[in-house]
Parts: C-alpha cells; structure tokens; sequence
C-alpha cells in the first residue's frame, strides 16, 4: 500500500517526493494524504530491529493540526445530516417528494 503511494507521489520526506526505496532518518518530516487529511509525522528514531504496532508510536510524532481531525468530524456529520447511512439512492417517489416540498411554500397570491 505504501509502496504504490510512492510511485504515485503521494508521499514527501522533507518537502520532496520520496520512491520505496528512500532512506529516513531521525528528524525527518513524512508528509501523505490518508482519509482527506494530510499528516505529518516526525521519525523520532530508527529501531534496530523490527517492533510491534503499539511500539511505533515510541519512534514517530504525529504533528498534523487538531483542527484537521475537527474538520473531518464536521465533514462526517454533515454528510450523515443530508442522508442517514444505509438508506442509499433516493427512489424515484423519494425524488418527487423533494421536488415537490419547496413547491408547497408557494402561495396562490404568488404572480409567479
């Protein structure tokens, strides 16, 4: 997965697009796009053998804004607002109820 993001220039390491095969260091800055967010992560060391996925966090600093994830939270919410999950493609009687509820606020004094 992380592989074909980098021959697809998704991911950066200190400002420039990084191949498969490119080395990181302490302090380096990761940049990549995951879930319409971009993080930024900071290798804070190189283990010397392969660790577990709940060491990781011991060697990286995830440094994306806050405001990032609270945007993704409103985003989320706003597009369970517009349509419950689960309910998919409005039907056609759906279609004609919605077309018809702002014709309904229409008065017969209207000109219009």
């Amino acid at each position: 997965m992380v592989t074909e993001a980098c021959k697809k220039n998704h991911i950066t390491v200190n400002g420039q697009i990084a191949k498969p095969s490119k080395e990181v260091f302490p302090t380096d800055k990761i940049t990549f796009r995951k879930d319409q967010i971009t993080q930024i992560i900071t290798v804070l060391d190189i283990p010397d053998n392969r660790v577990g996925a709940k060491l990781v966090d011991m060697y990286r600093k995830n440094e994306t804004p806050a405001e990032v994830y609270e945007h993704l939270e409103l985003l989320k919410l706003s597009k369970e607002h517009y349509r419950k999950n689960g309910t998919g493609r409005p039907t056609k009687k759906d279609r004609r109820d919605i077309d018809g509820f702002g014709n309904e606020f229409k008065t017969e004094e209207d000109p219009d």
